[in-house]
């Protein structure tokens, strides 16, 4: 199965709003940086262009969107609040009722996927 297909059975898979929550985040990474290749890692979604750039991961009661070189990565809106600790990545987890700031989510990507080109 190709990494898109695999993407699409696993939001299929998640009928609760995780499932809403995981199409919404791929739609968002996908429009701020076309370029980047859907990948299947891990048994999760990742997107990737000169190495991995980040990742979308449905758990139990949340979803994780990872950013594989975060604290790299300039963060204005504060959209980081998990892994702050970690020496390369950092995380944002979004739980049920969780509003995405999508421009600024969209802002982190671009600058995701420019930090790999360097």
């Amino acid at each position: 199965m190709k990494p898109s297909e695999l993407i699409d059975r696993q939001i299929a898979e998640l009928p609760d709003w995780r499932g809403q929550m995981v199409a919404t985040l791929r739609k968002l990474i996908n429009e701020a940086s076309p370029d980047l290749s859907e990948q299947w890692k891990w048994n999760t979604a990742v997107w990737a262009s000169n190495g991995n750039v980040c990742a979308v991961g449905a758990f139990k009661n949340h979803v994780k969107v990872n950013f594989f070189k975060g604290a790299s990565l300039p963060d204005p809106h504060g959209l980081f609040n998990s892994g702050l600790d970690a020496k390369a990545m950092r995380s944002i987890d979004l739980y049920e009722g969780d509003t995405i700031d999508e421009l600024a989510l969209q802002d982190l990507v671009r600058a995701a996927a420019a930090y790999n080109k360097e």
